[in-house]
């Protein structure tokens, strides 16, 4: 079982005695589900509040909250969030800050997660950010958390979140403390975490050298970015050239069995960290703006879906936040989406701009290999003593863990994290007895800086100045910035705190791709991109902006930002359809750009069908499946038998090619990059990688492993479907199945499974396809990992004409009916209308409720 699905399954043993508390009567099923609804009708006084502030709900839930203050409008938003989401926000502050045995108890799952997020420091971090933002973002946080807490007082746990029944029937359950405005900080570096760079990929190479031991061939599998096919967000002709880091091709003894080690145990560590939002390489996102010219209202559209992990409930919480006059004192009027826990609107529209956020990819993490011995760290020669602090992991219900935190001036040392008796760590070879290799972490996350600033700065931005001053704040998660404006303008502005890296002719690469000596001061950051040199474009000539997590530049153009990314198929599938359209004439709409973000067609298939149709099927019965593929659209349709096959010949042909040569935990996810990596080999028949060496005396080449991929396939899906092609269709096997991360794991009793998790839902799509449903080929199943989070198209013509859609629903209470009422239509490509005005939003309104100060 992967490592990071064991927190959620060690949990699911609180769940199984909830079955006594839920089907004894249907009255305590009642009392221990429903009791957590909120009243969201009539007038309720709540502590804090200078004015009357309203709130109304649409159809589906979602809150617009009108308020004379900003103080008062993000006090209700708390009291909003808390209402409806407040668990999830729970379980998100103890994660963030390594105290999750708190709520779950004495489980070593939960434990070691708190182990690793204790030794990374986030909430530390998040603390030490408090002084550096403006004092307005200070009061807005606060005020957020003086909303959650009027929320919280007199109200027992039961009463807050049905969880905390099921978990009490294991572990003593105190009133959950009361929020702080830290905890919303924290949670923004738990979200940068899951949305990091390369550092997968850095592992990666690390490892396979040591199974490879050759360094050109190892980087045959991360080839370099396509950009003579698939273009960057930003041309040549936007930004001035610059230089990358030296990458050299001499090495390291990767080979050496204490380096692999301390390796292993980094790995194994930092994969014991729960994901909140996501994890892996579909993680990412699709944004668009197209200019006015080409549009049916004379005004751009913007479009985005960032692709996260699914869960119940979703990342996104819908919310409108207006003051009701806009000034200078109160100029807030945006509607969009939010997260639980964290005030305001984090991608949206005000009444001037629409902005949206995709993953840029910046590669703004580096492990550095230390030479460390009896609290000392080799720098340059010299002994360094590392810095140490201890730290206290409560346990509920069992007894307070103590851990030594140790760091050097690159970050923590995350490999001697976990007790991993069965890692083998040498000493360092032909060095004193104790000194060994560790790992430290440098992240950009860990250097406090102020993307709470950013979130309120985009909340208010106008134009493209605007946003050029907000990306200046948003240091961490680097996320590219697509926007659009009521007057007529579309731009990208890339954002974040990206470490400048030295060139450096030494023993590995400067690039950020392979770990770095932590012995040599040379490679060490250098500081940090300057904000001004941060790629931009406003009113491209093309009419139009894409980006959708590939390269930003040309090689060689702008600052350095990364080697590893997307290899951008998703992005020029995007600007191949919008160039044909604009091409034709036909203006888009609202309707044909939320159609385009469903787009399913297949560049595997684009690239590998041709190959697979000319290899030679001798068995009719096999030659059935092949047969699927000569007259396939290559559309990843939810329909499709021809989609279904050629899914899984596609992860057939990765592990009849790979499996033989990489190491455990390392196979092929079937990303975009092995899609360019099979490319590159389709060329080349005699690949030695098309070889299985567990097959001595016997050459295999890329038809016989084709052929056997043909084979497999066809037989795999007639034992687990249907003998019978015409019974196969895509979405039997390619499912999106929110689950709970607490109580949602495969034992758990059937009734609450039912509950927390939400109904599966057959979709089409893929990996590194628009409509961008991801599944992982290495894990021998085809649901997916992640997917579209929400979407939403903007029409900054008519605000009101604009459309969206979330992944669940607003509420995060099983019980509710807004728990997920949205999900059946976001798995159809369905939107709902999104309201911007003031007499739209009343006529739209459903439920109205009027939040009063004390005594009025």
């Amino acid at each position: 079982m992967p490592r990071r699905h064991r927190l959620r399954a060690a949990l699911v043993v609180l769940a199984v005695v909830v079955v006594l508390a839920l089907v004894v009567t249907s009255l305590v099923s009642a009392l221990v589900v429903r009791r957590p609804l909120p009243d969201v009708q009539g007038t309720q006084a709540l502590a804090g509040l200078e004015a009357e502030v309203e709130v109304t709900r649409d159809a589906r839930g979602v809150p617009t909250i009108v308020a004379e203050t900003p103080y008062d409008l993000f006090l209700a938003q708390g009291y909003v969030s808390a209402q409806e989401r407040f668990f999830q926000m729970d379980y998100r502050r103890h994660v963030s800050a390594g105290r999750l045995a708190e709520l779950v108890g004495d489980d070593e799952s939960a434990i070691e997660a708190d182990r690793v997020i204790r030794t990374l420091g986030w909430r530390r971090v998040a603390e030490q950010e408090w002084d550096l933002l403006s004092q307005d973002t200070r009061d807005h946080l606060q005020a957020y958390a003086d909303g959650v807490n009027a929320y919280l007082e007199d109200r027992d746990p039961g009463s807050i979140g049905m969880e905390y029944t099921v978990l009490g029937l294991r572990v003593p359950q105190r009133a959950p403390e009361a929020w702080d405005p830290i905890d919303s900080l924290a949670w923004l570096k738990a979200m940068a975490w899951d949305l990091r760079a390369n550092y997968d990929r850095e592992l990666s190479r690390a490892q396979t050298y040591r199974f490879v031991q050759d360094v050109a061939r190892v980087e045959e599998l991360f080839p370099p970015y396509p950009q003579d096919r698939n273009l960057p967000i930003v041309t040549s002709a936007d930004v001035a050239a610059g230089t990358s880091p030296a990458a050299s091709t001499t090495q390291l003894d990767l080979t050496d069995a204490g380096l692999q080690g301390a390796l292993e145990s980094a790995e194994r560590a930092l994969a014991a960290v729960p994901h909140l939002v996501g994890d892996g390489d579909g993680v990412g996102s699709n944004s668009w703006a197209v200019a006015g010219e080409h549009t049916v209202s004379g005004k751009p559209l913007l479009a985005n879906d960032p692709h996260m992990g699914i869960s119940a409930p979703g990342v996104w919480s819908q919310v409108g936040l207006r003051c009701a006059e806009v000034t200078d004192a109160c100029p807030f009027d945006a509607t969009g989406f939010s997260l639980a826990g964290l005030p305001g609107v984090v991608i949206g529209h005000n009444g001037s701009l629409a902005w949206g956020l995709t993953n840029m990819g910046a590669d703004v993490t580096d492990f550095f290999l230390e030479r460390v011995e009896d609290g000392e760290v080799i720098v340059d020669g010299q002994r360094v003593p590392l810095d140490v602090r201890t730290e206290t992991i409560e346990v509920a219900g069992g007894d307070d863990v103590d851990i030594d935190v140790r760091s050097t001036r690159h970050g923590p040392l995350v490999s001697d994290v976990l007790d991993l008796p069965d890692v083998e760590r040498a000493p360092v070879p032909d060095d004193a007895p104790g000194l060994r290799f560790e790992v430290a972490l440098s992240w950009t996350a860990l250097t406090p800086g102020r993307t709470g600033d950013a979130i309120f700065a985009l909340m208010t931005a106008q134009d493209a100045t605007d946003v050029a001053a907000a990306a200046v704040l948003l240091e961490v998660p680097a996320q590219n910035i697509v926007f659009a404006t009521t007057d007529g303008h579309i731009g990208y502005q890339a954002p974040g705190r990206v470490p400048l890296r030295g060139a450096v002719a030494g023993p590995v690469p400067s690039d950020g791709t392979w770990p770095r000596p932590g012995w040599d001061s040379r490679y060490d950051w250098q500081g940090w991109v300057d904000p001004a040199d941060m790629p931009r474009v406003l009113d491209p000539v093309e009419g139009f902006v894409v980006a959708a997590n590939q390269a930003v530049t040309p090689l060689g153009v702008g600052p350095f930002l990364a080697e590893d990314t997307d290899y951008g198929y998703r992005s020029q599938r995007v600007r191949d359809l919008l160039a044909a359209r604009i091409a034709t004439g036909e203006p888009l709409d609202v309707a044909s750009t939320a159609e385009l973000q469903t787009d399913a067609h297949s560049p595997y298939a684009q690239v590998l069908v041709p190959a697979l149709l000319q290899v030679r099927v001798e068995d009719p019965f096999d030659r059935a499946g092949q047969q699927l593929l000569r007259d396939w659209d290559q559309m990843m349709d939810v329909d499709s038998a021809a989609a279904m096959y050629f899914a899984a010949v596609w992860a057939d042909v990765l592990e009849l090619t790979f499996a033989d040569d990489l190491p455990e935990g390392h196979a092929p996810t079937g990303d975009s990059r092995w899609l360019e990596v099979v490319r590159g080999m389709l060329d080349d028949p005699t690949s030695p990688w098309w070889d299985d060496r567990s097959t001595p005396g016997v050459v295999e080449g890329r038809d016989d492993v084709l052929a056997r991929a043909l084979v497999s396939a066809r037989r795999q899906l007639t034992a687990q479907i249907s003998s019978r092609t015409e019974d196969w269709e895509w979405g039997q096997l390619h499912t999106a199945a929110p689950t709970h991360p607490v109580l949602g794991g495969d034992g758990v009793p059937g009734m609450l499974h039912r509950l927390v998790n939400p109904a599966p839902q057959r979709v089409g799509g893929g990996s590194s396809i628009v409509s961008a449903t991801s599944w992982d080929a290495a894990t021998g199943s085809y649901g997916v990992t992640s997917a579209p989070s929400m979407r939403m198209v903007v029409d900054l013509g008519d605000l009101d004409s604009s459309t969206w859609v979330n992944l669940t629903g607003t509420s995060g209470h099983p019980a509710s009916a807004h728990y997920a009422d949205q999900l059946e239509a976001w798995a159809q490509g369905r939107q709902f209308p999104w309201p911007y005005s003031a007499a739209a939003v009343r006529a739209d309104a459903v439920d109205s409720q009027m939040l009063v100060p004390p005594g009025d």
